[in-house]
Formats: C-alpha cells, structure tokens, sequence
C-alpha cells in the first residue's frame, strides 16, 4: 500500500523554556503526520504542552530542536497558510464585524484581488458563519459566539492550508458551544480543511475528530496515544448519543486522561508533602 505524503509533519520535536538559568523540558520528541482534509483534536491535562505544540505549527514559537513542515514548506515564522483561531475570539473592538474580516483579506490579498473581488470573498466567509446580518456591528454589540464566528470567518477568509483552533468553544455557553460545533463540521464538510484543535472536551474531540492526540503529562510531554475516529460523516450529535462506537471511543479518551491522572497524582502529593516537611523543618528551627 502507498502512503501519501503528509500534508503536516510534526517531526522529533523538543521544547525547553529556559528562565534565570534554570531549563524546564516542556515537549520531547514529538511526532506527528497528518494529511490534507484531517480534523486532528489534541487533548490532555493543563500543562501538557498542547498550546505549546499548536504555537510551534503556527510559527509562533521555534522548537528547541525538531521541526515542522506545512505542505512541504519547513515552518520558520507565522504565515498566511495557517491561521489560528483563539479562545478569546482577538476581534479588534473598533472595527466593525466587516472591518475585522477586512484587514486580513487586505493584507493577504492586496495586488492579487481587485476591490469588489474582495468585497465578495469578506460577504462569502461571514455568510459561511451566519453573521451577514451584524455586517456594522462593533465586537462590543455582539455576542461571544458571534464574536467567535467573526474569528472563523476572518481565518477562513486568509485561505489557510492549516486551520489551528486553541479551544476555540471553551468560553462559551453549552448551547452556543453545540451550535458552533455543528457550524464547524459543516464548513470542514464544504472546505475539506486541515484543522488541528486543542480542546478539554472529550465529547467534543469524538464528535468533530478524525483522530484523536492524546498527550502525556508535563514535564517532558509527548504522545501517548492516537486514537481513529471511524464515524460516518456528516455527523448527527443526537444520533450519535446511541451510537455504540461513539462511547467506545468516548470511554478509550476518558481511560486515558483518567490513567494519566493517576499516575500524576502519586507525584503531586509526594511533592506537598515535602513541601509541608520542609516548611515544619524550618519553623521547628525558627
């Protein structure tokens, strides 16, 4: 069987943060393929590096050693070929919802598309998130998932090779979080986009993902396991609900993070108590 390139190639990837002399290992020896039109959730507990893995694609961090390759362009700087959606939706709060979508397609466009051409591209992204009708509205005026919209519009528009998404549902309400989702998948459907996504949200990793990255716990992070999603699309949330392979795949995330908690905790509470020792020591000594 031939395997076709991938499209995005994390390989052997180290991360060190250094301060005052003293190096923290954050990420070892990282390894990761994915191939043109994969919906790729990373997930794992706080301080695992995801933010960190997803920075290093972007272009917004350098790899202590290792590297990525985006279409088979090594990845040195941040670049118009992948565009990152954030939690906080970063929406300029003195533009309006066109003006936010504007700039990028300005930027990334200009000499290349006339004005009335990307005056149709801005209206073609916010009609793709429903948000045609807030076209003079300020982010102050509009919701947090409308604002979250206008980011995914405003990414979309820049026509990335990689849409990378930093737990882009994680501050919103339960309600607005599903229809977001649905949105997503509809556009990943009608794109065929690359999208890498850090989420906390187990549920959410099954419904969306291709595949799953399941990361190991800090220091010294990596993956622990890839997990394949193998669910029809499109994908009905409530069909789903009964769908015995969604809560098998539901159950093997969830004996992941559980088992890697586990093992941290031992850890944790070791260190408390030498903490507490250490603090008795001294005061017996004081």
């Amino acid at each position: 069987m031939i395997m076709s390139q991938p499209y995005l190639s994390i390989s052997r990837v180290d991360m060190d943060f250094s301060r005052g002399g003293v190096t923290n290992p954050v990420l070892r020896d990282v390894n990761l393929d994915v191939q043109r039109g994969e919906y790729i959730s990373l997930i794992g507990h706080s301080g695992c590096g995801k933010s960190t893995v997803l920075n290093i694609v972007a272009g917004l961090l350098r790899a202590t050693s290792g590297g990525v390759i985006v279409d088979g362009r090594e990845v040195n700087s941040p670049g118009p070929d992948r565009a990152l959606v954030f939690q906080n939706h970063s929406l300029l709060p003195w533009l309006t919802v066109y003006q936010n979508v504007e700039i990028a397609v300005q930027k990334i466009f200009k000499g290349k598309r006339s004005a009335a051409e990307q005056r149709d591209w801005i209206l073609h992204n916010l009609d793709m998130v429903s948000m045609s009708h807030a076209l003079d509205r300020l982010p102050a005026e509009i919701s947090g998932g409308m604002k979250q919209r206008v980011g995914i519009a405003r990414a979309l528009a820049m026509e990335p090779k990689v849409l990378l998404l930093d737990e882009p549902f994680g501050a919103l309400d339960a309600l607005t979080r599903a229809h977001l989702q649905d949105e997503v998948m509809r556009i990943q459907s009608e794109l065929q986009n690359t999208v890498m996504m850090i989420t906390h949200d187990v549920d959410e990793a099954v419904l969306l993902s291709d595949r799953i990255v399941m990361m190991t716990n800090g220091p010294s992070a990596t993956i622990g396991q890839v997990l394949d999603i193998d669910l029809p699309r499109p994908r009905d949330r409530l069909a789903l609900a009964d769908d015995p392979r969604y809560t098998h795949y539901r159950h093997e995330v969830l004996s992941f993070l559980y088992e890697k908690q586990r093992k941290v905790e031992p850890i944790a509470n070791a260190r408390a108590r030498g903490a507490a020792g250490t603090r008795e020591a001294a005061a017996l000594r004081a």
